[in-house]
């Protein structure tokens, strides 16, 4: 455990030098090099879209290097470009009032409510309870898993984690009294089960994310770019028919390589079942937060995925589903589930409702609304002064002039799961997306297959703590060597860009969208 602590301890002081020195670079190299490319001519860009990218520039540096919070920098751009004179100050805002924000704004506060009345506990141990878990290590590896991802799809990544996390803890407990019980004294740290276990626990958050538009940030913002710069809509239920592949194979693939490398040395967990039991009984009954809750989730899940229905029964083009569709889009469903939270009754007499005002405001990532408004604001503007157009061409050129769907879907994914190993996903994907999507609709090809592949290839940053919060929770358990999440997630990560991400976008994608 000593050993563990020290190397524990010596990562973190070298991911802070790291860090430390990052900002510094970034705080000061950004603004230098904008200033350099704006200084640069430029002959086939208008002076607009000459400043805007050197603000993309400053912008795209901040938000790998984060020298300011990484919402502050989403405003910055859009603030510049306003007072450089790109364009207006209404062209520059109105992406922060897209619809897209008010699905992520109804999908938060319906997360919160499910967190905060314990629907995600019903559901994790009510799973974890069934017959065919009992007791089997291997059982409950793969419970936990499909827990974390199907609660992950409709709930934050990173609260999925963190609720997981204590679960796991309990377990990992139960075992080491088993042992004790035998005579036999284990440390945790050292245990490659325990290992695995925290592992499944993370990246199943992360792969569960991309089972719905709302499952995790990169999904909603490539679908809002795809609807902003190349006028392509996704449907919910479109997305959720390949999102639910991706997981459901993602998963399989997690599964394999962790319980190969990480593998039970025991046939029984003795108390495990015990546990499960005890944390039922101290959810109690179901009382009326919680039915109440569950019946707004419903409502928000039922409309999101009537358009697909009404679509494979009357046909896309029917009168019935775009009438559907112009008063119950995606956004209005979000935000009429989430609304019935503050309606629906907890005690009427004393005027006590599902869910407050205050706990709802707790639940919105507003930091992400932010980033994600204002990566679409960049976006949109980089095709409004046709930046977008210059830096496709500029891309598929270099690319060879007429580069294959496949190159194109290849190199963005792959690009997108090495920037979001490194910054955040959603930034990552903000830079990206943008440039994708321009450079296929500049080689005349769809850009729902590349954007569908950056989606699902930001959800695949596994190898180290600080690519995404569920890794970086289960690793502050001391449970995991470094080098182990290092190893495990090169596998994961390009089994999975591979095998999964790339063959789907082009091939599922386009076929499901003729």
């Amino acid at each position: 455990m000593y050993k563990m602590d020290k190397e524990a301890l010596r990562v973190k002081e070298a991911e802070r030098a790291f860090d430390h020195k990052r900002r510094t670079i970034g705080l000061f190299g950004a603004p230098i090099l904008a200033i350099l490319v704006f200084l640069t001519p430029i002959e086939a860009l208008t002076l607009e879209a000459h400043k805007l990218l050197a603000i993309m520039v400053l912008v795209a540096l901040w938000w790998i290097t984060e020298p300011v919070p990484i919402p502050v920098t989403s405003l910055i751009g859009p603030t510049l470009a306003v007072i450089t004179g790109v364009v207006p100050v209404g062209t520059a805002f109105a992406a922060f009032a897209n619809p897209m924000i008010f699905l992520f704004m109804g999908g938060f506060i319906l997360a919160k409510a499910m967190m905060s009345h314990g629907l995600d506990k019903r559901f994790t141990y009510w799973l974890l309870s069934r017959s065919w878990v009992g007791s089997n290590p291997r059982r409950i590896f793969l419970a936990i898993g499909l827990a974390a991802a199907l609660c992950s799809g409709w709930v934050s990544n990173t609260a999925t984690a963190a609720m997981m996390f204590p679960i796991c803890l309990g377990l990992l407990n139960s075992i080491k009294e088993m042992f004790a019980a035998n005579g036999r004294d284990i440390d945790l740290h050292d245990y490659k089960y325990a290992t695995g276990l925290m592992l499944m626990t993370a990246y199943s958050c992360s792969i569960g994310g991309v089972l719905t538009p709302i499952g995790t940030p990169p999904n909603l913002i490539m679908l809002g770019f795809l609807d902003q710069m190349a006028d392509m809509h996704v449907s919910f239920f479109q997305w959720m028919i390949w999102g639910a592949i991706a997981m459901v194979v993602y998963f399989i693939i997690a599964y394999i390589v962790i319980s190969k490398m990480f593998p039970a040395d025991v046939e029984k967990i003795d108390g495990a079942e015990e546990f499960i039991r005890s944390k039922i009984a101290e959810l109690g009954s179901w009382n009326r937060a919680q039915v109440n809750t569950l019946i707004a989730f419903l409502v928000a899940v039922i409309l999101w995925i009537t358009p697909g229905f009404l679509s494979i029964a009357f046909g896309s083009a029917d009168s019935t589903l775009k009438m559907y569709n112009r008063l119950f889009p995606e956004a209005v469903a979000a935000m009429g589930g989430a609304l019935l939270l503050f309606i629906l009754p907890v005690n009427f007499a004393r005027r006590q409702f599902t869910l407050t005002w205050k706990e709802a405001m707790e639940g919105i990532e507003w930091g992400t609304l932010i980033l994600f408004g204002g990566g679409l604001a960049m976006g949109g503007m980089m095709y409004k002064t046709g930046l977008s157009q210059w830096v496709g061409d500029l891309i598929v050129n270099s690319l060879g002039g007429e580069p294959s769907q496949f190159a194109m879907v290849a190199i963005f994914s792959v690009m997108a799961l090495l920037l979001s190993e490194l910054t955040s996903h959603t930034a990552a994907t903000n830079m990206i997306g943008p440039l994708a999507i321009t450079a296929a609709l500049s080689a005349g090809m769809s850009p729902i297959p590349v954007s569908v592949g950056i989606a699902l290839s930001s959800s695949l940053g596994f190898m180290l703590p600080v690519s995404t919060p569920p890794n970086a929770i289960v690793y502050a358990s001391g449970y995991i060597p470094i080098t182990k999440m290092i190893k495990t997630g090169v596998y994961i990560d390009f089994i999975g860009i591979a095998f999964v991400t790339i063959p789907l976008a082009i091939y599922l994608v386009s076929w499901i969208t003729g």
